[in-house]
């Protein structure tokens, strides 16, 4: 079978006052991993939503198969009945609901017009073993972690298409053993003839389990490349629409660590009950300071703590040598900001504008009888979108409308604007594409220069050796170390993390 699976030939999509598709060709062959690649707001996301009909489009054609006739998919179910299905960075399933009947919600087996479960259940466990997921199918998926919960994502869509996977983002939350799992799993449906579309922004694996990339930016089909044929630097050039040494330019600026004088944040044996263990952490004027571990290490209970979103049971808070109650408001009005890890629940307020989600946070400091005028809002918010360089048709557009590093933008571009002494990012860069994370890390250091202070939380330690002067170490809730000088380098922090230093 040498004819292209899809092919989608001068594809054109429209948004208010955004070009968001102009003109763009992509074509998926059998037996190919094939990755999406370019920076937020390329028009990724809007060519999977037009290819499986989330979205219409205005002009263009997709071919399917063999077929010479042009096809409109008009609902993601219409494309999963032509061989397409996708799975989002976001489980989209259901927790209450037992493994079998979310991979077979709306196609339950039937038997005298009833669910036959047994059959149900038979062909569920056939599904997860063809994965390489040994689980009890009949239990509630909400038992299972969020990479089996992907797994199990990714069983319902093979089994309801063998033909096309599209893969969004499915690795943003997992593990390097899961996501060697998943690798795994691509490579046989791969061997097995299977077509697959992978969206990600770590050019690592894209490098390690992908044979072709198509790079799009703003809109436009920048070009189809082999990956062999295609060193990770022209990869970024080609995203960026420049030569790319950002990242080189960040190393060095900010590795002089700067204890001396007051911290500005002392945690003295901050503990919360049943969450991260006691621990001590200073952060001094113009220091960034990184978080490092693994998932569920502690990480974001630190940065939670010490901003009072949890409630400590133990220890003490110091902001320039002043105890705060441990609480967002007194953390507020004591010069504190905290970008959460996850900008959709916690983060962005989906139904308002970009101008209300920049200000909300100041207007939440004033309180409600210092209520902020429309030409102020006006003007903070135009300030920090040109400041962030944010891409939105205006500043009263739905922030929901915004690509996810536009988003991500927006929250910093919020804490900011209270001018905060002490900063709190926890994973600023996740899901969002280089040329975003290459700014936020300059941003981080440029701050730092100017005299805030950052904790700056992320699971790439390459991206936290480029940024940090410090590094705290995490593992299995407790504070285990800290890594400066000499110590920045992957290896000693690894080993840290995995236990091959001696605990604090």
């Amino acid at each position: 079978m040498n004819h292209p699976l899809i092919q989608m030939r001068s594809i054109t999509k429209n948004f208010p006052g955004v070009l968001a598709l102009d003109q763009v060709d992509f074509t998926l062959k059998p037996g190919e991993i094939h990755a999406l690649m370019g920076e937020n707001g390329a028009g990724k996301s809007t060519l999977i939503k037009v290819l499986t009909g989330a979205e219409e489009f205005e002009t263009g054609q997709i071919l399917l198969g063999e077929n010479p006739e042009p096809i409109i998919n008009t609902s993601p179910e219409q494309a999963q009945q032509r061989g397409i299905s996708t799975v989002y960075q976001e489980v989209n399933l259901c927790p209450n609901l037992s493994v079998a009947e979310n991979l077979f919600v709306g196609r339950q087996p039937k038997r005298l017009s009833m669910i036959h479960w047994a059959e149900m259940n038979r062909r569920s466990r056939a599904i997860m073993d063809r994965i390489g997921v040994d689980i009890d199918v009949e239990k509630p998926l909400e038992v299972y972690s969020l990479a089996v919960q992907q797994m199990v994502a990714i069983g319902r869509a093979i089994d309801i298409s063998e033909d096309v996977l599209i893969l969004d983002e499915p690795t943003s939350s997992l593990n390097e053993s899961e996501v060697a799992t998943l690798f795994d799993l691509m490579r046989k449906l791969r061997d097995e003839g299977m077509g697959i579309i992978f969206i990600t922004h770590f050019l690592e694996q894209v490098y390690e389990v992908c044979d072709k990339i198509t790079v799009l930016r703003n809109g436009g089909l920048v070009g189809e490349y082999l990956i062999e044929t295609m060193p990770r630097k022209d990869l970024v050039a080609a995203m960026l629409g420049r030569s790319f040494d950002d990242l080189a330019a960040i190393e060095g600026e900010s590795h002089a660590v700067k204890e001396e004088g007051m911290p500005v944040i002392s945690a003295r044996s901050v503990g919360v009950r049943g969450g991260v263990k006691p621990f001590d952490f200073n952060v001094f004027e113009g220091e960034v300071v990184g978080l490092a571990g693994l998932l569920g290490s502690g990480r974001t209970e630190v940065a939670r703590a010490i901003y009072g979103a949890d409630n400590p049971n133990s220890g003490t808070l110091e902001v320039k040598g002043k105890r705060v109650r441990h609480n967002p408001l007194s953390s507020m009005r004591a010069g504190m900001g905290f970008c959460p890890e996850s900008r959709k629940h916690e983060g962005c307020v989906q139904d308002l504008s970009v101008r209300e989600n920049i200000i909300l946070a100041e207007q939440t400091k004033r309180g409600v009888f210092r209520l902020m005028s429309a030409s102020e809002q006006e003007k903070i918010a135009k300030q920090y979108v040109d400041l962030l360089q944010i891409k939105t048709a205006s500043l009263d557009t739905p922030i929901s409308q915004l690509s996810g590093g536009n988003q991500q933008k927006v929250i910093l571009a919020r804490w900011l604007a209270t001018h905060p002494d002490f900063l709190i990012l926890d994973e600023p860069t996740r899901g969002i594409d280089v040329g975003t994370k290459a700014e936020i890390q300059r941003l981080c250091v440029e701050l730092a220069g100017q005299g805030m202070s950052i904790l700056f939380i992320s699971s790439e330690i390459d991206e936290m050796l480029r940024t940090c002067s410090r590094i705290g170490i995490m593992r299995d809730l407790h504070k285990v170390g800290e890594a400066s000088g000499d110590q920045l380098s992957s290896s000693t922090i690894m080993s840290m993390i995995a236990g091959g230093e001696s605990d604090e």
